[in-house]
This record gives structure tokens, C-alpha cells and sequence, in this order.
């Protein structure tokens, strides 16, 4: 936007242009960046001061612009406050301004725009198919967890001009979310990983959630492109017949991969992510091929390679039913080294009255695919241990599991680190590497 008079920057984000930059000339001299984190703020900056739980970001617009920003985008009684040099923007509510500003610098890029939504794996997806894009096109993707009604935002505002494709990862954890998130993207192709049993103690069954994803199919314009698992039917009411729908997986419209395309991974989970990758590649107009040079998110599957040829799968971002099975199916696939299958699996959360059942289920899981100890962490990962059946460690919480795990750990092992968010088990996988650097 660094092209963009202030008064066209109020227009886009529907706010009122309180205060311009003086004009030293007829260039134009819009904002370099957007953020919303004052602390964080660089000279030619837009500050947008958003309201939260416990903190008005809008209280420190005077400090964004004695640092240096463009201008500041805060609520009317901010403004009022604000005297350091730059322009004021005065919205009622800033983040419907951000959002606004978002929806139309994506309309000035004019770039074609993927979301990606799913009940596990959209992040990995949307990795793999900006690696896909990235070998034909100029693309732009979420960066890690920027997925949500304040994070695609800026998501989208951080993609340079000649951007060709966005990428962009939509979370959710209940109705209309979704919906919020598509009418700031306006994707021209819809990506719908899978649906699983997430966040059922909020939207109460699997039928809710997979109406939660499918917003948005029912908000693609007309002509766009969905992209679908080939056998979730409980997507099939929400299908439009004026969408271009290509599946993926077996027996889909997209079931291999091309024999001249290498992946990092042989994970059967990877593997299906990557054909929805493919598919939605196809539908940006990119067939990719040869080395796929892929860097995952944070917490999302790195491996780490430790002294004593110990390998550990760092994949605790976050844990539901399906993502733990296909990061127990990824455990079976690595461990073929000289040690053991060790799982460190903690509490999923928000599954609803059905909890106990799942856990007990991922403990017989975890017997199935060969894990040799299984350390639980927190009181329903517990429960796993009643079907596991093999060598069985406990620990309530994050902090004893790091202890813990940090003795059980041998040369040749192989370690999964699994959990809900709120659990913190990346302390886990902090404290294997710290103590091998240690050494």
C-alpha cells in the first residue's frame, strides 16, 4: 500500500480520515507494513489499535507514532488523545476497519487467493502447496498461526505488490467463523483438508462441524473451485452446482501423485495432505514436479535430529482423535532405528462428553502402530493408558513430563511429542534438545 494516498487507505478500510501526513510532493506515500502490536512498530508503519480481553491496543497509539508510524487506526476517543506526528484514522470498531482495509488490498493485488480450512492438517496443506506454487508463481502464505478473524487479515496486508497467489490457512472453533473469514479472502479456491471430531464440546457433533468448514463453500462466488476429501459425505449436502469440484484421495479425481514429484516424507497422512495440495495447485494453474523443497510450520512435525541418533517429531501445536492417529501412524513410519517408539501424548481438548472414549481409543492406537512406551500427560491423556498395554509412564503435566521423558530417553529412540494446545508439551521437546546440547 506504499502507493496509496491516506485518504484512499481511510476509503478502504471504511473509517474516517482524521489526520493526514503532510505531502511533501505528488507521490503518493501509503504505509509500508501493518501490525497491531505497538511494540513492534517500525518507522512507516500503520498501527491498527484493536480492543482485547484485557488490553486496549488503541491506548497506545501515541507511542506507535512517537515511534515512528505512518499512522495510527484506533477507536474515535484514541484519536482525540493521540498528538505525535502522523496520520490519524478513526474507526468504532478498528478491527472491522483492518478486516475492510485486508479485503481490499487483496482486491488491488488482483492475485488468485487459496483458503485452506480443516478439522487437522490444513497447516501442513497449505506448507506443501505453497512449496507446490512457489516453483511457478510469486505466492505468499499465512505465516504459522496467522489463521483467524485478526490474523488472515494480516496475513493478507503483509503480501507485496506482485503477489500472484495467496495462500491462506482459515481456523475455526465454532459457526459463522468461517463465513467471517471467506468474506475478507474472497478465494477463488476453496480447500476442505477433512472433518473430524474438533471442538465438539462447543459445536456438540460431527455433522456441526463439518457444516462449520463447508461456510466456506457456501460463500465461494460462483465459478470457484472446492477442493474435497473424495470420502467425507458429510460434506456432500453443502455441495453447489455451480462450483467447480475436484476431490482428492482414493478413488477421488486426484489419487496420485505425479511419479516425477518427490516429497520429504512418507507418512500416509503427508501423503493425502499432498494430494489436496496438488489438487488445489492444479486449480492455481501449477503442475509441480521434481524435489518439493518443503518447510513446515513451527510444532508442526519437525523432526530434530539429536545426538545419539535420537530423532524427535515435534508435532504439539495442537491434538484431536484424527491428528493423533495420523501422528502415531507417522511414529510407526520413522522408528526404524536401533531404539524404541516412545509417544508422549498429552490431554486433547474441548472433545465434549465423548472424551473418555477417545482417549481410551488413541491408547489402543498407540499399541497398534508398535509404540514401545507411551507417556501421558495431564488426567485425560490418562486414559490411554488403559488400552496401551505395553511400558507406561504418567505425568501431570508439561513440566513433570520434561523430567521425565529427559531420563526415559536412550540412543536409537525415536520420540513423538503430541498435544492439545493448552497443555504446553512443547517444553518436551524444548528440554530433549537442551539437554543433547548440553552434553
Amino acid at each position: 500500500m506504499r502507493d496509496w494516498w491516506p485518504e484512499l487507505v481511510a476509503e478502504a478500510a471504511g473509517v474516517r480520515l482524521v489526520r493526514p501526513a503532510p505531502r511533501r510532493d505528488d507521490t503518493p506515500c501509503g504505509p509500508q507494513r501493518v501490525t497491531i502490536d505497538s511494540r513492534d512498530v517500525q518507522p512507516g508503519d500503520l498501527f491498527v489499535g484493536l480492543s482485547g480481553r484485557n488490553v486496549d491496543g488503541g491506548r497506545y497509539a501515541d507511542a506507535a507514532l512517537e515511534a515512528g508510524a505512518w499512522g495510527v487506526l484506533v477507536a474515535p476517543q484514541h484519536v482525540r488523545s493521540a498528538s505525535g506526528p502522523g496520520v490519524l484514522l478513526a474507526a468504532d470498531d478498528p478491527l472491522a476497519g483492518l478486516q475492510a482495509l485486508a479485503r481490499s488490498w487483496r482486491r488491488a493485488l488482483g492475485a488468485q487467493v487459496v483458503a485452506i480450512t480443516g478439522s487437522t492438517g490444513k497447516t501442513s496443506t497449505k506448507d506443501l502447496l505453497a512449496a507446490m506454487l512457489a516453483q511457478r508463481r510469486r505466492v505468499v502464505a499465512s505465516a504459522q498461526n496467522l489463521n483467524t478473524e485478526i490474523g488472515l487479515p494480516l496475513s493478507i496486508l503483509a503480501a507485496p505488490a506482485g503477489t500472484e497467489v495467496l495462500v491462506l490457512e482459515m481456523a475455526m472453533r465454532g459457526t459463522g467463523q468461517i463465513a467471517e473469514l471467506t468474506a475478507i479472502a474472497e478465494p477463488d479456491v476453496g480447500v476442505i483438508v477433512n472433518v473430524g471430531p474438533v471442538h465438539l464440546e462447543l459445536l456438540g457433533s460431527l455433522e456441526a462441524v463439518a457444516a462449520a468448514k463447508a461456510e466456506l463453500l457456501v460463500d465461494l462466488r460462483p465459478g470457484a473451485t472446492a477442493v474435497l476429501p473424495s470420502d467425507e459425505p458429510l460434506l456432500d449436502v453443502h455441495l453447489r452446482d455451480d462450483l467447480h469440484t475436484v476431490t482428492f484421495g482414493p478413488g477421488g479425481d486426484v489419487c496420485a501423485l505425479p511419479d516425477d514429484l518427490e516429497l520429504p516424507f512418507t507418512s500416509r497422512h503427508m501423503r493425502l495432505n499432498a494430494l489436496a495440495a496438488l489438487a488445489a495447485a492444479r486449480a492455481a494453474g501449477v503442475e509441480p514436479s521434481g524435489h518439493l523443497e518443503v518447510e513446515l510450520s513451527a510444532l508442526r512435525g519437525q523432526r530434530i535430529e539429536l545426538a545419539g541418533d535420537v530423532l524427535v517429531i515435534d508435532d504439539c501445536y495442537n491434538a484431536n482423535p484424527m491428528s493423533m492417529r495420523a501422528a502415531l501412524d507417522d511414529l510407526a513410519a520413522s522408528g526404524a532405528r536401533s531404539g524404541r517408539r516412545i509417544a508422549v501424548l498429552g490431554d486433547m481438548l474441548e472433545l465434549g462428553p465423548e472424551e473418555a472414549r477417545f482417549h481410551a481409543e488413541i491408547g489402543r492406537y498407540a499399541r497398534e502402530c508398535g509404540v514401545d512406551v507411551l507417556v501421558t500427560v495431564g488426567p485425560l491423556a490418562a486414559l490411554m493408558g488403559d488400552g496401551f498395554g505395553g511400558e507406561l509412564h504418567g505425568a501431570p503435566d508439561a513440566a513433570a513430563a520434561s523430567a521425565l521423558v529427559r531420563a526415559l530417553v536412550a540412543a536409537g529412540d525415536t520420540v513423538l511429542v503430541k498435544g492439545s494446545r493448552g497443555v504446553g508439551l512443547e517444553v518436551v521437546a524444548q528440554g530433549l534438545q537442551a539437554a543433547a546440547d548440553a552434553e
